[in-house]
């Protein structure tokens, strides 16, 4: 017996070892595999979750979209301004009158200045899918009692509105301005409003055609 507990004692350390040895290397490479399939999957997972997001519309994106198509099937083909002046003006052959030492002027009308901000940038597609948003936001912007920015997105919301297309929600006293972002296919109508009760008010504006929202014309409220 003692010569058998010699012979163990004698040959444990080196088993130990070796025994301490593998599980350390069992023990890495299954860490390492779960670190990797956790990691992976997740990426994986991500990356699925964000193109299946982008693909399928939420049933309020959709409705806003079917709200969006119907004011554009009802409104002209884009590509027409008849704000804008077509044409170069024809250059002005004629020598300037001079003016004798304290005479009058003539009193002749005064050509208007072409139109700038929106419109000269929006054509009348844009004006008028605009004024079918600008009728129904008025409309329930005028009843709305201390309109907050809080009640005015939620009116927005109840509208159509979805949270990405409403911007710059912001106090001003007991009114409160914002933009709603109606850019499709490339346009850049946007709508510049003021919830104050029953003198609401929401007039196009001009965003930038693509990236993120940014107004960069406007006359405001």
């Amino acid at each position: 017996m003692t010569h058998v507990r010699g012979l163990i004692s004698k040959f444990t350390p080196g088993r130990r070892v070796l025994a301490a040895a593998a599980i350390t290397v069992v023990s890495a490479l299954a860490l390492t595999a779960c670190g990797t399939t956790e990691d992976d999957g997740g990426r994986r997972a991500g990356s699925a979750g964000s193109s299946t997001a982008s693909q399928q519309p939420s049933p309020e994106q959709a409705a806003a979209q079917a709200l969006f198509d119907r004011f554009e099937k009802a409104c002209p083909e884009p590509g027409v301004n008849s704000r804008r002046p077509t044409g170069a003006s024809k250059p002005d052959t004629a020598e300037p009158e001079t003016i004798a030492p304290g005479e009058t002027p003539p009193a002749d009308p005064i050509e208007p200045a072409p139109p700038t901000g929106p419109e000269a940038e929006l054509d009348d597609r844009d004006w008028c899918v605009s004024a079918h948003h600008e009728q129904r936001v008025i409309a329930a912007l005028q009843i709305l009692a201390d309109p907050t920015p809080a009640k005015v997105r939620k009116t927005l919301n109840g509208l159509g509105y979805t949270d990405e297309r409403i911007h710059h929600l912001k106090q001003d006293g007991k009114k409160t301005r914002f933009h709603l972002d109606l850019r499709e296919d490339g346009g850049r109508l946007c709508e510049s409003g003021l919830a104050a009760g029953a003198v609401s008010d929401v007039v196009p504006c001009v965003a930038v055609a693509e990236g993120p929202f940014k107004v960069m014309s406007e006359v405001r409220p």
